[in-house]
């Protein structure tokens, strides 16, 4: 898929599952768990220990049929080390424009985290495909709403502070799509080995975002 391709399916799929685990997890069985529940865009951070050889390996595992994309990006040689791998997306908690513009090179795109109106709308101007709100949870689902009426055009995706039952509010509140990190993967699920439950809580994700047509 090329760079447009690649953001439609994020904002069809409308989650992105934030895969961010210890170097105890089983990443490949967890992600097996939540493919297996209906996630297909996943986003392996690289505060995950091995995190380049998991993008490899889960690319290889499932090819087109999963969206892998990579977290946690500070800096060009990340960008640049994930893009390798295979990572078809970039997420990163800060703004930064290099990281979009070597993104870009790649037909990849670039998903920023940005905090205030004029840090969003500067990310947009740098063409940022999508932009991170991040931490969502302090803003809250207003602020997206306060943003979106002067500047409709803008794709928003939170980033902490989705659960598994409010992901269609965040739409509602103008979020093209939501990251949801902890809420889906279950530490004491994981610490258990219980991927069945981490099936289950991405049933009900999905489950939640699909109501928003009915």
């Amino acid at each position: 898929m090329n760079r447009n391709q690649i953001v439609e399916k994020i904002i069809s799929d409308k989650a992105v599952a934030v895969v961010r685990l210890n170097e105890n997890a089983d990443a490949l069985s967890i992600v097996d768990a939540i493919y297996k529940g209906g996630l297909s865009s996943i986003e392996v951070t690289m505060t995950t220990p091995n995190a380049l050889q998991v993008i490899e390996k889960l690319n290889e595992k499932y090819g087109e049929k999963l969206l892998v994309g990579v977290g946690s990006v500070i800096n060009l040689e990340m960008t640049k080390d994930a893009i390798s791998a295979g990572a078809k997306y970039v997420v990163s908690p800060i703004f930064d424009s290099s990281l979009i513009e070597l993104s870009h090179k790649s037909n990849i795109p670039a998903m920023p985290g940005c905090f205030t109106p004029t840090e969003i709308y500067k990310a947009h101007e740098c063409g940022a495909d999508i932009i991170k709100v991040f931490p969502a949870g302090i803003t809250g689902m207003e602020f997206f709403k306060a943003i979106k009426a002067p500047l409709p055009f803008l794709k928003l995706m939170p980033t902490g502070g989705v659960t598994l039952t409010n992901a269609t509010e965040w739409i509602k509140a103008g979020a093209c799509a939501v990251g949801i990190g902890s809420a889906l993967l279950d530490k004491d699920a994981i610490k258990n080995n219980d991927f069945d439950k981490l099936t289950l809580n991405a049933k009900m994700l999905i489950k939640n975002i699909k109501s928003i047509d009915n």
